[in-house]
């Protein structure tokens, strides 16, 4: 996968893990990165599908319809990649946090609801549920920060709400942040995520 790794000024602290929304590339969250955890090691991923020339993590049929076959075919391909990262640049696979935008965060939530132990942590800007229908693992004392509209045309309040309900079911430690902005990230939302990060984690 194409990609940026910078790495950190702090061994202790977590890699961000970082994954752009529909259109974007693994430059375009590296100062929200850098801004929610100045220590930290940074990778940053491109995603391997395009979609009318836009890059993307995974297909979809229409807006809000998933190609559910190939995500999971591009989460088992992320989280693989995961591990040749950690023994190509040295860092600690254990000790991964995922920060995505729109696409990207929905990227992160099937890694969630696929692979046991695949990130330490989320923060999630604008996700939808990634699947439905399938047992998750066991999340227990997973930290998820949720960034979300109550306005958002694309991911809904309802949504928003069946998302969080479902890592909490299974066990994970969810904080979801409404904003009033749409589909938007927003400065206070870039805020509350790295005021979450300092509550959790070395910076």
């Amino acid at each position: 996968m194409k990609h940026i790794f910078k790495k950190g000024t702090r061994e202790d602290a977590p890699t961000l893990v970082l994954f752009h929304g529909t259109g974007g590339t693994e430059s375009d969250l590296l100062g929200l990165g850098q801004y929610i955890a100045p220590g930290s090691s940074i990778l940053s991923l491109r995603g391997n599908v395009l979609e009318n020339g836009m890059p993307r993590f995974f297909r979809r049929l229409a807006e809000g319809v998933f190609d559910e076959e190939d995500l999971v075919f591009r989460t088992k391909e992320v989280y693989e990649f995961l591990d040749r990262a950690a023994e190509e640049y040295g860092f600690d696979r254990g000790n991964l946090v995922a920060v995505g935008y729109s696409n990207g965060a929905n990227m992160i939530g099937d890694l969630l609801f696929h692979y046991k132990g695949a990130l330490k942590g989320a923060i999630l800007h604008h996700p939808m549920v990634p699947r439905r229908g399938i047992p998750l693992p066991d999340l227990s004392g997973t930290p998820v920060f949720i960034g979300a509209g109550t306005n958002d045309p694309i991911c809904s309040l309802p949504e928003t709400e069946e998302l969080q309900s479902l890592l909490k079911g299974a066990g994970a430690d969810v904080t979801v942040h409404w904003e009033k902005y749409g589909h938007q990230l927003t400065q206070t939302e870039a805020d509350a995520a790295a005021a979450w990060f300092r509550e959790h984690y070395t910076v």
